[in-house]
This record gives C-alpha cells, sequence and structure tokens, in this order.
C-alpha cells in the first residue's frame, strides 16, 4: 500500500462514513444531523472533509435537498458494506456456532493420522456443522510450528520435540510401531524374530511428516530395499512383495483387512510415541470444538 493510500486511511473515520451514508439515504443536512444525533454543523463540518478526503463535491445543493453526485452513487454501496463490516468485528464475540459456521480448519498431520480421522471427520462435520470443512497439510515439525506462528494452520498433530512460546501442545494419543508382512508371505506368518527382522527387506517411509524428529541414534534399516514419502505408499509395496515394513500400529490396524497384510508379532521389544495436538496459546473457541471433534474421529 503506498503512503498516499496510507494517508487518506488515516483521515478516514467512522464518523464520516456514518454521515456519508445518512446523507445518501435522506438527501438533507438537516435530516441526517437528527438521525445521527449531531448538530447541523457538525455534519456540515464533516462533508466537507469528506469532500476533501475524495476529491469530489458528492452532494450538490438543490431546491429539493442534496443530491448525490455520480462519484457518490458509486461509493454508496462500498461505505454500506465497510460500515456492515466494522459492525460485524465490533459485535461482542458470543463463542462458536458450530451448525451456523462457514470456517474452514487447517491442520498440520502426518498422513498417517490424517487416513485414520478423514473419514469419520467429514461424516461427524455433515450431522453437527455443514458449512464446516477442514484441509490437511502434511509438514515436518518446524514448518508446522511456523505454520501455527503465522496463522496458517489451526491446529499440529504429530510428534513434537521441543515447542517454541505461544503454543501448547494436548495428547492425543499414544501409539507404537509394529511389523507387517503380506498375509501370503512365503516364510513369515504370526511371528518375526530379530534375525529375520535385520535380514529382511525393508520399506521405510523417511518423511519427516511422518517419522517426527529422530532420537537417540536411530536410523535407517541396514537392509532397505526402498524408501518412499509415506506410510501409505510403503504399505502398499509391502502388500505385493515380500518385504516388510515398520509404521505404526494404528495404522497397519486400519489398512490390515483391505490391503491383505498381518501385523508381526515380534521377540523384541518395538518402541511407543505420543502423538500431540499443538494449538497456539490464544483462546479460539473454534479450534477448541475443532480439536474436540478430532479427537471423537480418533476414538
Amino acid at each position: 500500500m503506498s503512503e498516499f493510500d496510507l494517508n487518506q486511511i488515516r483521515r478516514l473515520d467512522g464518523g464520516l462514513l456514518l454521515v456519508f451514508r445518512e446523507l445518501i439515504r435522506c438527501g438533507r443536512a438537516s435530516e441526517a444531523a437528527r438521525r445521527l444525533g449531531l448538530t447541523p454543523s457538525a455534519v456540515s463540518h464533516a462533508l466537507t472533509r469528506l469532500r476533501e478526503l475524495f476529491d469530489d463535491p458528492l452532494f450538490v445543493r438543490r431546491p429539493h435537498g442534496l443530491e448525490p453526485t455520480r462519484r457518490a452513487l458509486e461509493l454508496g454501496p462500498r461505505i454500506e458494506a465497510l460500515i456492515d463490516m466494522a459492525g460485524q468485528a465490533l459485535k461482542p464475540y458470543d463463542g462458536f456456532d458450530p451448525a451456523r459456521s462457514g470456517r474452514r480448519f487447517n491442520i498440520a498431520a502426518p498422513e498417517f493420522v490424517s487416513v485414520q480421522i478423514g473419514g469419520s471427520l467429514i461424516r461427524a462435520l455433515r450431522d453437527t456443522a455443514p458449512g464446516v470443512s477442514f484441509g490437511i497439510g502434511y509438514a515436518a515439525q518446524a514448518k508446522a510450528l511456523d505454520g501455527l506462528r503465522r496463522g496458517e494452520a489451526d491446529l499440529a498433530i504429530g510428534r513434537f520435540g521441543a515447542l517454541p512460546p505461544g503454543v501448547v501442545a494436548e495428547p492425543l494419543f499414544t501409539d507404537r510401531y509394529c511389523v507387517v508382512a503380506r498375509r501370503d508371505h512365503p516364510t513369515l506368518q504370526d511371528r518375526i524374530d530379530l534375525a529375520t527382522y535385520g535380514a529382511a527387506g525393508h520399506i521405510f517411509a523417511y518423511s519427516l511428516s511422518e517419522v517426527g524428529p529422530h532420537t537417540g541414534d536411530a536410523k535407517d534399516p541396514e537392509n532397505l530395499v526402498a524408501a518412499v514419502p509415506g506410510w501409505l505408499t510403503a504399505l502398499d509395496m509391502v502388500a505385493a512383495t515380500d518385504a516388510i515394513a515398520t509404521c505404526p500400529e494404528s495404522l497397519a490396524r486400519h489398512y490390515a483387512d483391505r490391503l491383505g497384510l498381518q501385523i508381526l508379532k515380534t521377540d523384541f521389544e518395538m518402541w511407543s510415541f505420543d502423538i500431540q495436538a499443538v494449538r497456539r496459546e490464544a483462546a479460539d473457541p473454534g479450534v477448541t470444538w475443532f480439536l474436540d471433534m478430532v479427537r471423537a474421529a480418533l476414538a
């Protein structure tokens, strides 16, 4: 925006807009003053300021009153809209009404969480908040938190380490990794030991939005046959090959029947991890409601 635009906006106030609207409506300065509770001289002074601001006479005196110029007629609907928007912004905020809302909520979340909440969330919104929609974007921790800070995301869901000021985290659920193979695998049925696990071909999901921040000395499987950007791709490839994958158990159970997968019991410990929902610290009734919907979808 140019300096000229900024200076013009500084000179414009709500009182001038109201005077303009009443002059358009009634065409008489005395009547506009009566409706606004002002003196005729105050309305006359406001009209002088309006004329200077818009560089136009705006209203021409006629025997029957004040006649708006072409410029005033063009400005009329815009100024009416500005007054309406200002009134809406200044209305007391009485919370979030999902049944009447048309809000779109934006979530930063990994794919394995998204597939678990997506269908249930759509069905729930259709019944309770038909005007509400949501968008999901896959993002690593730093990018997801930056999206919250910028207001581009309402919720960030996933595995998070240290959090910056201005955001709060709430636990959603605890998951654990498991080993999957196709059900008709030629050598693996029901169980897998550590030696077989080390020797088997692995399909690994490498996206940071999927695996979250690494801890300790975690590294890629030694017998890696494919690295793919997400666990859904990994599971689909496992279903079509003799390779195995290590993935979140909640995701494996979600797709086991659809893809013909088996979740193998292990004689070694599989590590667990916590999934959190992170939101801005400032209270937002809409986000609070939407997070409850996400929890219900996960349940």
